[in-house]
């Protein structure tokens, strides 16, 4: 059973790995946090005169440097001063040179938002007239392409290494004392610290080309990493650093002084541990609250606390489950692990759940802010999946906690009666052993009797002759002795060389016979295990659970690198929307045209006025003022639309008269959007009179 269990199990979490990767690779760029919600000019604009300068303000706080906001005339040069200042954190402007011609301008922007994500857009506004630009508008490609995709896996394993270390090290603590002796578990509870370190040092050297150029070249750029470390992120990856070389104190405790305590001694110092644990799981937790969506927005202070809460629990619940996975399928056969054990986990998994769905729904709410986001928004559908995983999830763990109140019952009869079996067979094989062993030794207290009598005889001989030889000629009974003396200690001497040899070869056997038995027993206590139904169902449903939970952290990630739905809600709100594509304006349009009939008082400026400037009906008004500012009266006026990319128009609009430099046309239809000229004919005389035009993006 055990060998058909195994390679399922490997390839089963294989498969999961596959879909989390897959996951994370379909997520695409880092989608931006902060919007976009107002500038000046703003998009589609067309301006009488060049600006002094150009402003954006976004939806939350952002970071800049000289080079995350410029402003490029039609040929691409570059025609701002590069240094941005702000206002309040969330408005930043730019000065433009002065005496800039007419033409399409585009403004790009490349900026941090506060909760560490890279924003980047761009769009276009017109001095006097829209003109052809060489310059591309479309969106930049910011926390994107191998880069992003990197620092998008670096952040899924610093969060599955956290629940990795934090759970399985909780499991220990409050499940099961005694799992701090076993192998898998303390290898998993080292691998976990071990994915954190190495994620959170990959996501400190990633850092700077993923909010900036992007480029594989840049993530060795030592002075982009001293631009990281100023930064709120910077700081929190080095806090991180630094929490887990207390972590690794911690384990090393865990596993070493605490594993080595009897049973009384490990209560007393069971509570200092989990206190320090707790304190240096929270400071981890702390790390990505206080850099990311927690610590920006609505209600900061307390979303961060939850934040905190809400990492822990997940940690819990998804490390102390892959503990006890691993424990299931790879502790060792003499330390099963026990219903105990599992029944004190699965309260622990309810209390997790219960801490997940209290600071899940306040987290929901301040992100979405509406039920419709739950639709309408990228991060609101995401949102919707990650809940029935959950719900999945929860009704896995149902089904463990009937497969661990079963294992906590008494066991089925098939299960006993393979256990008694086992004990007999136990039993027999120990009496014949035991039997084995007192026959050895009555053979060797045999032996030895044996060899004592005959070496008796061989004296009594050997003293016999020595004598009779002395008595009739002493120098030859001399030599005979000594001859008798030389073979026998030749012989003596044979004699305890082969007992040496005989008794090493005897050694072996024994530790060879002893490890071929520990490892018959082991296998039968394995079987025996492994025969429990109750524990074969739990260990398919851990197994089940953990698999959702890694598509769940997978989807978890892609979520937090995904703009808010209340964000893109108000972006859409006001016009903006997160993913800065140029559009249109809906927008009233302002034109000022001076003219010049050359008479007499001839010269002045018509403004022209339409409002909303978008397709269908529209109100148009007219003004004109003298070079001074004062309205006055013309003979005529009149207004022609035309589109000249699609052979619209002249489109004709007769305003009427309302006061003193005053004309009005309402119902004045515009067809299509698009780029439009508007012409307006000023006649001061029965002879004088002049056309005037510009362009305006309308629709």
């Amino acid at each position: 059973m055990t060998q058909t269990i195994a390679p399922r199990f490997r390839t089963l979490v294989l498969l999961l790995l596959a879909a989390a990767c897959a996951l994370l690779a379909g997520a695409g760029p880092a989608s931006a946090h902060a919007a976009l919600t107002g500038s000046d000019p703003q998009q589609g604009a067309v301006v009488d005169r060049a600006p002094a300068q150009v402003s954006l303000t976004f939806s939350e706080s952002v970071s800049v440097d000289d080079d995350s906001l410029r402003v490029l005339d039609p040929k691409g040069k570059r025609v701002d001063d590069g240094s941005p200042s702000g206002t309040g954190g969330t408005t930043y402007s730019v000065k433009l040179h002065t005496g800039l011609p007419d033409g399409t301008y585009t403004v790009t922007y490349q900026v941090v938002s506060a909760d560490s994500h890279p924003v980047a857009g761009a769009y276009t506004f017109s001095v006097g007239a829209p003109s052809d630009t060489s310059v591309s508008a479309s969106v930049q490609e910011a926390g994107g392409g191998f880069v992003g995709a990197l620092y998008g896996f670096g952040r899924y394993v610093s969060y599955a290494g956290f629940a990795v270390l934090v759970g399985g090290a909780a499991f220990v603590l409050a499940c099961w004392p005694r799992g701090s002796g076993v192998r898998v578990v303390q290898r998993v509870v080292v691998s976990g610290w071990l994915a954190l370190t190495a994620a959170t040092l990959m996501l400190l050297l990633l850092r700077g080309s993923y909010t900036g150029s992007g480029k594989a070249g840049d993530i060795v750029d030592l002075n982009l990493l001293g631009e990281v470390l100023q930064t709120k992120t910077g700081a929190a990856l080095v806090s991180r650093l630094l929490l887990l070389a207390a972590a690794a104190l911690f384990v090393a405790v865990l596993f070493g002084a605490y594993d080595k305590r009897e049973d009384e001694e490990k209560r007393d110092l069971t509570f200092g541990l989990a206190v320090g644990g707790a304190v240096v799981a929270s400071g981890l937790a702390a790390t990505w609250a206080m850099s990311e969506h927690a610590s920006v927005g609505l209600q900061a202070g307390l979303a961060m606390p939850t934040d905190i809460v809400h990492l822990l629990a997940v940690a819990t619940w998804f490390g102390g489950l892959t503990a006890l996975l691993v424990a299931l399928y790879r502790g060792p056969a003499d330390t099963p692990v026990p219903a105990v054990a599992v029944r004190r986990f699965s309260r622990v998994a309810f209390g997790s759940v219960v801490a997940l769905v209290v600071t899940g729904t306040y987290q929901s709410w301040r992100q979405l802010g509406s039920w419709t986001a739950f639709t309408e928004t990228r991060y609101g559908q995401l949102l919707l999946v990650k809940i029935g995983l959950v719900a999945v999830l929860v009704g896995i763990a149902y089904l463990s906690r009937r497969w661990t109140a079963q294992l906590a019952g008494t066991a089925s009869p098939g299960v006993v009666r393979q256990r008694e079996q086992g004990e007999k067979r136990e039993k027999g094989q120990k009496g014949e052993k035991a039997e084995k062993e007192r026959v050895g030794a009555s053979s060797g207290r045999g032996n030895e009797k044996a060899k004592g009598s005959e070496k008796a005889a061989g004296s009594g001989k050997a003293t016999a002759s020595g004598r009779a030889t002395g008595g009739s000629k002493g120098s030859g009974g001399a030599k005979g002795t000594g001859t008798g003396a030389k073979a026998g200690g030749k012989g003596s001497g044979g004699g305890k060389g082969s007992g040496s040899a005989s008794g090493s070869g005897g050694s072996q056997r024994a530790a060879q016979l002893a490890r071929q038995r520990a490892a018959v027993d082991a296998a039968r206590q394995k079987r025996q295990r492994d025969a429990d139904p109750n524990r074969f169902g739990l260990r398919r449903s851990v197994l089940a659970e953990a698999g959702v939970a890694v598509v769940l952290l997978a989807v978890t990630t892609v979520l937090t690198q995904t703009e808010p739905g209340r964000t893109e809600q108000e972006a859409k709100a006001t016009g903006a929307s997160s993913a800065t594509t140029p559009a249109p304006s809906t927008g009233a349009v302002t034109l000022d045209m001076p003219f010049d009939t050359g008479s007499q008082n001839g010269k002045g400026v018509v403004r022209v006025e339409l409002d909303p400037a978008r397709v269908g009906a529209n109100e148009m008004h007219l003004y004109v003022e003298r070079p001074d500012g004062t309205a006055f009266d013309l003979p005529e006026v009149k207004v022609a639309l035309t589109q000249e990319a699609k052979d619209i128009g002249p489109l004709p609009v007769a305003p009427d008269h309302i006061t003193t430099g005053h004309w009005s046309a309402s119902g004045v239809q515009i067809p299509i959007g698009g780029d439009w000229e508007v012409s307006v004919t000023v006649r001061t005389s029965d002879i004088d009179q002049v056309t005037v035009s510009k362009n305006a993006q309308i629709g």
